[in-house]
């Protein structure tokens, strides 16, 4: 008898909501902070302002409008769910590996569920164009995209290590039409600033995000944020919603939730509704396990403290873990979580001791992308392999308490446009 190995949902049944954790937190979140007198003000000129009222909102459920449900539909939601039937059997059978495949989307990635709707809030406030900033250029093909589908202008600014190294992820922003621009850039004053002082600077995130948030306020466009806050993080709860249900159509629940973290929004996009639940009974039973890279160490070794999201300092202070807004990645490491620090959500949840952390060297984490390749056949992005390394240590504590996990991993990203990266660092030529 064939074993199935795909679970999908129909798309008339299409979750209609998306979910809010903030009235669900075992405590308030700290609030942003205005050091500068300004910060607030940049943010409502920045930002549509639907996403402004839903950062703060205490409404549990937030219906998803009619125009952004029927994209969701459009660019492939509801994305199944896959079982790593091959990779159970690789491993000794002590574990279930169910995959929430958000790699079907038409981008390969999470990162489409928000930008559809920030880019059409974008759109309900007459912005003339959007902006945005991306590292490994998943936010940056999310948002061209987003912009093309609501027929809106698009500036994406891709921090410059990545806009050479991973030249597929920039071509495939401009087949959808958007401007791209290596950061920092000689397109913004801040920019300019920033390659005055180093002309060599590999760029960053921070750096990245001030570019794109300062160009929206002095042309008339709004910024699109991709991760880290509450609202993108709301928008991308269509993916753990959908898994909700799927997972309850296969008649299976998770003893861990397993994810990546760049920002956050990926890990918690999957994992917030059925911790929602748990909180609100009380208990929280299954594991919460988020991987990151030892190369941008926010997670192991960062501090939980008010920082800046931006490296312009522009933006208003947020209470999340982090390295400092100042950091930039080395320029070796291709792995694309690149951001300094965590969603302020995340971060109280992580301090909270609720979601546990683990950082994995870039080397380890591509060597299990590669295993990953050769059992199951799907090239996993740069990113999903730090989760794919908590597999390993998963199975080790299976096999000795004898207890046979189940397993659902945020699967996001597909890694045919990394190639190049992952030949680089597991030495393809070499051999």
């Amino acid at each position: 008898m064939l074993e199935k190995v795909r679970y999908d949902l129909p798309q008339d049944e299409i979750p209609t909501e998306w979910y809010n954790i903030l009235p669900d937190l075992p405590e308030p979140l700290p609030p942003p902070k205005d050091e500068s007198g300004k910060s607030f003000e940049i943010l409502k000129q920045a930002l549509p302002s639907k996403d402004l009222e839903y950062e703060f909102s205490q409404e549990r459920y937030i219906k998803i409008p009619e125009e952004v449900l029927q994209r969701y539909l459009q660019i492939g939601r509801p994305t199944p769910i896959i079982r790593a039937r091959k990779l159970e059997e690789y491993l000794g059978g002590h574990l279930k590996i169910f995959m929430k495949m958000e790699s079907h989307t038409y981008t390969g990635s999470h990162k489409i569920n928000s930008a559809l709707a920030h880019a059409y809030f974008a759109l309900q406030d007459n912005a003339k164009f959007v902006s945005t900033e991306t590292g490994a250029g998943q936010w940056g093909s999310a948002v061209a995209l987003a912009a093309a589908l609501f027929h809106i202008p698009a500036h994406v600014f891709m921090v410059k290590t990545s806009y050479y190294a991973k030249p597929y992820r920039r071509y495939l922003v401009q087949m959808y039409g958007a401007q791209i621009h290596p950061s920092p850039s000689e397109f913004t004053r801040y920019g300019k600033e920033v390659l005055q002082k180093d002309p060599n600077t590999p760029g960053s995130l921070g750096i990245a995000i001030t570019e794109a948030v300062t160009y929206a306020l002095e042309n008339g466009g709004k910024y699109l944020v991709g991760s880290v806050v509450n609202a993108d993080i709301l928008y991308k709860t269509i993916a753990g919603m959908e898994a909700k249900k799927q997972m309850e159509m296969i008649g299976e629940d998770p003893d861990y939730i397993i994810g990546v973290v760049g920002g956050g929004s990926n890990y918690a996009a999957l994992a917030y509704p059925f911790l929602g639940e748990e909180l609100r009974k009380g208990k929280v039973r299954r594991k919460y396990i988020a991987s990151g890279a030892i190369e941008v160490p926010k997670m192991t070794q960062g501090v939980y403290r008010y920082d800046y999201p931006d490296t312009g300092k522009v933006l208003p202070l947020l209470k999340m873990y982090t390295i400092g807004s100042d950091f930039i990645p080395p320029p070796v490491y291709a792995g694309g979580l690149r951001y300094h620090a965590v969603a302020p959500t995340l971060s109280l949840l992580m301090n909270k001791g609720i979601v546990e952390a683990r950082d994995y060297h870039q080397e380890e984490a591509f060597k299990w992308a590669k295993l990953f390749s050769e059992v199951e056949g799907w090239v996993p992005a740069p990113e999903t392999s730090h989760a794919l390394a908590i597999l390993g240590e998963l199975n080790e504590e299976a096999k000795k308490s004898g207890e046979k996990k189940t397993v659902l991993i945020s699967f996001s990203g597909h890694g045919l446009l990394d190639l190049g990266n992952y030949a680089d660092v597991l030495g393809f030529d070499k051999k």
